[in-house]
């Protein structure tokens, strides 16, 4: 077996945590990666500018799944502007192993659809 499939990243893709709907969700965004077939689909919940409540449901690979698992732990409470801040340094570091290109965008797939999610949430407010 690889060491990409650490034991962190499999311990999260076969139990992940936040795995789930959220039905009163202040945001939901769906993303996928074509080139894998990774998809994700991240729930949020906003008080003021930090996350309440989050949670995800998708389907594909160890590395993208066990990404969510962890991003979801990792952000709850977290502060909007944290999170625009994350890079893919941080979600490397969570995962704990060094990722190819291709493989990167399996693990960003998550921050990216949380930063999307702000995004529309920010835009919404601005909106009234």
């Amino acid at each position: 077996m690889s060491d990409i499939y650490s034991e962190i990243i499999l311990n999260h893709w076969k139990s992940p945590r936040n795995r789930g709907k959220i039905d009163d969700a202040d945001v939901v965004i769906k993303d996928s990666n074509p080139l894998c077939g990774d998809e994700i689909t991240m729930y949020m919940k906003f008080d003021d500018d930090k996350i309440k409540q989050v949670s995800f449901e998708g389907k594909g690979c160890a590395i993208s799944q066990a990404s969510a698992s962890m991003l979801t732990e990792f952000v709850k409470g977290k502060s909007i502007d944290e999170i625009i801040k994350m890079n893919s340094n941080k979600v490397q570091k969570m995962l704990g192993v060094k990722l190819s290109a291709t493989r990167l965008k399996c693990a960003l797939l998550p921050l990216k659809s949380l930063k999307l999610g702000i995004y529309s949430y920010l835009g919404k407010k601005l909106a009234g």
